[in-house]
């Protein structure tokens, strides 16, 4: 019982119920007493048990909205739904029912050696749950660090390097028995928050360059109630009309970039009525000032579907496309063996194409805007990606998504959190477009410098200072993340887990 209470207080740091914001010091509290009870675990078999109730409850206190997105949008039957979300929950905590599993029997009784186990094997799991089918890493322990010290490393090593520093200092923590040496890291934690440098500040070089024109954006937010987004009658109408009423009325006003959520526009452009889509593209072809992104799905029965954004404006040649690479299991794919359950659920899914995976950035007003769609900001390494080649690397990033599925709750939230990480990882700011919220704008130190109320219809008009928009350097993660992706955390925790086993097998021939 103890371990799902301490489960549910390690999801809720991540975002809590009250007011959204993550609790870094709840998120600490939480991993110290799952360390200390492994440490009283007799088996490595009570341990999986142990880490597996833990962090199934921490899965289901922080994805628990998934239920809404099945039952009140998708028609599944409250228990059926309630299950689905607790078998997902169990299957990821499986992940880290192993690492405790691990981590009990390699330890050796040093406080050092075994804190430094406790984050190897965490930050397995936690990759492990990044990367296997398709992965899934929402509510990662890093994101419950977004305002916390630990936040400063994000542009060396990324969320899950900072998972890691979190397990390694809640381990080191429980297994320091000098009260002294407590004191002393609970006091280094304590200067390192009020004295917290700005990510820039800990770079190799100033990550700004010559200084950039502000920019103008208008992010809109339709609030198309999920349960009539796709009908004919409702949603659809009122979409196609105030969307294209605010894209037409941002070139009039000159705003230098307009961006809807996705699927703003929630038909094929064959299906839409007759003149609707060459108004579009004329009005934003045939000027340089205005440039629109806006969300539509592409495609036809003959070719495949892609969940797409296009962007118009008049100095490319050519209409820019993107379409979205990761696509969510159970809403733009169907995993093997899946479809009676997806059949179950009065949701249009279907199987989508996916796009490539570092497609090029929307180039704009001497800024390269690269689009994500939905969770795919979740995907870090993928992001960075775009950072391969310097000449076209990404100067700002737009989030376009459609969080309506999911209620007005946590997810949003959470989500808002993982934007700000992306934001602070890479050093450039996020625009985030969506259908309920969070439309926001997130500087380039990961701060919300302006938001929409969610569930709520409005347009957010905001400046980009030059200051936000001259970010040329690339930050060390993003360096090495776009070459070789995770592969470094990877084989900095496979060897210490290799080094520990090698350790205790010697111990035992002895």
């Amino acid at each position: 019982m103890t371990a799902l209470l301490f489960g549910i207080l390690h999801g809720w740091s991540i975002a809590n119920p009250w007011n959204g914001h993550a609790v870094w010091g709840l998120q600490l509290v939480a991993m110290a007493w799952l360390v200390r009870a492994l440490l009283r675990t007799a088996s490595p078999k009570a341990a999986f048990a142990l880490g597996g109730f833990f962090a199934a409850a921490w899965f289901t206190s922080s994805l628990w909205w998934l239920f809404t997105s099945m039952h009140t949008y998708g028609g599944l039957a409250a228990p059926l739904a309630a299950l689905a979300v607790l078998a997902l929950s169990i299957f990821l905590a499986s992940f880290y029912a192993f690492a405790c599993s691990i981590f009990v029997l390699l330890k050796r009784s040093s406080a050092l050696f075994d804190a430094t186990l406790f984050a190897s094997v965490w930050l397995l799991a936690e990759l492990a749950r990044a990367t296997l089918f398709t992965g899934f890493p929402w509510s990662t322990t890093g994101y419950a660090h977004i305002d916390s010290p630990l936040v400063s490393v994000a542009p060396w090593v990324g969320v899950y390097g900072i998972s890691a520093l979190a397990a390694f200092i809640a381990a080191l923590f429980v297994l320091t028995r000098s009260c002294g040496l407590k004191v002393l890291l609970l006091l280094v934690l304590g200067i390192k928050a009020c004295l917290m440098p700005a990510p820039e500040a800990i770079l190799h070089k100033p990550s700004q360059g010559p200084s950039s024109a502000s920019l103008t954006v208008r992010l809109l937010q339709g609030n198309i109630p999920q349960n009539e987004k796709f009908d004919a009658q409702t949603g659809v109408t009122l979409a196609l009309a105030w969307y294209q009423e605010r894209l037409l009325a941002a070139a009039k006003d000159g705003v230098d970039l307009i961006v809807t959520p996705e699927t703003g526009v929630p038909l094929l452009p064959q299906q839409l009525p007759l003149g609707y889509w060459p108004k579009m593209t004329d009005t934003f072809t045939q000027q340089n000032k205005t440039a629109a992104l806006i969300g539509i799905p592409l495609g036809s029965m003959s070719e495949g579907y892609t969940n797409s954004v296009i962007g118009l404006n008049g100095s490319q040649a050519k209409t820019y496309r993107y379409d979205k690479h990761h696509l969510v299991p159970f809403g733009e794919f169907i995993p093997p063996l899946f479809r009676w359950f997806t059949d179950l659920m009065n949701i249009p899914l279907g199987d989508f194409n996916r796009g490539a995976l570092a497609q090029p950035s929307f180039a704009h007003a001497g800024q390269r805007f690269a689009v994500n769609i939905c969770f795919e900001d979740l995907f870090g390494e993928e992001l960075a990606k775009r950072f391969a080649d310097k000449a076209s690397a990404p100067t700002v990033f737009v989030n376009v998504s459609n969080m309506g599925w999911f209620g007005d709750g946590m997810a949003i939230d959470e989500h808002t959190q993982i934007s700000r990480m992306r934001a602070i990882e890479f050093d450039r700011p996020m625009l985030r477009a969506t259908n309920t919220g969070a439309t926001a704008v997130i500087d380039h130190k990961g701060v919300v410098m302006h938001s929409l109320s969610r569930s709520t219809r409005g347009m957010l008009n905001a400046e980009l200072s030059g200051d936000m928009l001259s970010r040329t350097s690339f930050t060390p993660y993003a360096s090495w993340a776009s070459r070789y992706g995770l592969q470094p955390l990877w084989a900095i925790a496979c060897a210490w887990v290799i080094f520990a086993l090698f350790i205790k097998r010697k111990s035992r021939a002895l």
